[in-house]
């Protein structure tokens, strides 16, 4: 039965794949009599089986081609190639064996196999556990489409590189050459915002939180770097946290909002923003002054990372103004 609602969705989440891309991107130990060091293979074609090492290939490849994953085991082979090769190179297959490559699997909370998920622009967006009909797949996919095109993700790809799009999958005719082959082109990012991408790819969420703020400071409107810094903040209080020692400090204190802020930045680091807004609106009435300011600010920021217009953060909002009125 498929999972997915992506008609109008932002691509916002609490799914972070800076992990793994940090991990495929760490230097590896020079190998073999000539103490080379093993180059990470670039993904060509419409499909191929990833792991862990290329998986930064393939999230980097994303933010050009729609990149369905179909996680797979021993026993359970995918089966999505042909419905995605028929697309023609708008959409990119990446298969994982998910007991080969845990922590893919992890990142992506993935349950159960078969399991697919969606990158569009390095964001993560599940799709189905199971694989349903080919009908039921194709009107997926076709959302997919429609999403990555709201987000300016509109190239293809073919069996020898990627090319750019216009969003009907022709490509355009900015350095294509006749077999369509090019270059992929992305708008620069603003140079602060750039600079918090490249700290984060590093592990540096200071010198990302610090770039946002003199982005924000510089520019009070600029909504995706207030977006930013409010996942990057939730990356340093997750950074130090053991979630077995705070899971158990917040059920021995269920009214102290320090212990259920830990918890509640732990169920959204997990994607599981409903819990989070649950638990933190939950113990809102029970504060002090100084606490409520605390969960209202906690909870402002979710919304940022969650997106304004997905419905459980239009929920949660409703409830906040509920109890602050």
């Amino acid at each position: 039965m498929a999972d997915v609602s992506l008609s109008g969705a932002a691509l916002r989440g609490a799914i972070d794949l800076s992990g793994l891309v940090r991990a495929a991107q760490a230097p590896v130990a020079p190998s073999g009599p000539g103490g080379a060091t093993p180059a990470t293979p670039t993904p060509t074609g419409i499909a191929r089986d990833v792991d862990e090492a290329m998986f930064a290939d393939i999230v980097e490849l994303s933010r050009t081609v729609p990149v369905i994953v179909e996680f797979y085991a021993d026993g359970i082979a995918p089966v999505l190639e042909p419905v995605v090769a028929s697309y023609g190179g708008r959409l990119v297959l990446a298969t994982v064996d998910g007991n080969r490559n845990p922590q893919i699997a992890q990142a992506f909370q993935i349950q159960q196999v078969p399991a697919v998920v969606a990158l569009v622009g390095g964001r993560p967006v599940p799709l189905f556990v199971g694989i349903p009909g080919d009908a039921e797949v194709r009107q997926v996919l076709d959302q997919v489409l429609e999403l990555a095109a709201q987000n300016g993700v509109t190239g293809s790809i073919t069996g020898t590189g990627t090319r750019t799009g216009d969003g009907d999958g022709t490509g355009d005719s900015n350095g294509a050459d006749s077999a369509g082959e090019t270059t992929p082109v992305e708008p620069p990012l603003p140079p602060l915002h750039h600079e918090a991408f490249d700290a984060i790819s590093a592990g540096d969420y200071a010198g990302a939180a610090a770039a946002y703020r003199t982005a924000i400071a510089q520019n009070p409107r600029d909504q995706l770097a207030v977006a930013g810094l409010a996942q990057v903040s939730l990356l340093q209080r997750l950074e130090p946290l053991d979630p077995a020692v705070a899971r158990a400090a917040a059920a021995a204190a269920p009214d102290d909002a320090d212990a259920q802020l830990a918890v509640a930045d732990l169920d959204l680091g997990g994607g599981h923003a409903d819990d989070a807004f649950a638990r933190l609106l939950r113990v809102f009435s029970a504060q002090a002054a100084d606490g409520k300011a605390l969960l209202r600010t906690r909870l402002l920021d979710y919304f940022e990372i969650v997106g304004a217009d997905d419905p459980r953060t239009i929920a949660a909002r409703r409830a906040l103004t509920n109890l602050l009125f």
